[in-house]
């Protein structure tokens, strides 16, 4: 007679919630605080956005900053053409300045 076969014992429930909560804490490090480090950085950039600035909308359109308002900038993209787009559609500064200017962007 052959006696039957024994099961492995799971071992509980805890290493299985050890597991589970180094996995949500790798997701939060690779994916949540990178997208935390851009939003503040772009939210930074916006604060400091002022005329004369050249700017980059998220649509492409290159032009001057001509007025900031609280959610609102407006934009010389050409002689005698103005748009007035969200602060938010803002994707790049270029400071202007000469030589030491700097370029301010989101992929960085």
């Amino acid at each position: 007679m052959a006696a039957p076969a024994q099961q492995g014992g799971g071992g509980g429930i805890v290493p299985s919630l050890v597991v589970m909560f180094l996995m949500i804490g790798v997701i939060y490090v690779l994916l949540i605080l990178p997208q935390q480090r851009t939003r503040k950085k772009h939210e930074e950039m916006l604060s400091r956005l002022k005329k004369g600035d050249k700017v980059v909308t998220s649509g492409g359109i290159h032009g001057i900053v001509t007025r900031v308002k609280d959610d609102v900038v407006t934009v010389r993209v050409a002689d005698n053409v103005r748009l007035e787009v969200e602060k938010s559609a803002i994707s790049r500064v270029r400071v202007s300045g000469g030589v030491g200017a700097r370029e301010e962007s989101l992929e960085t």
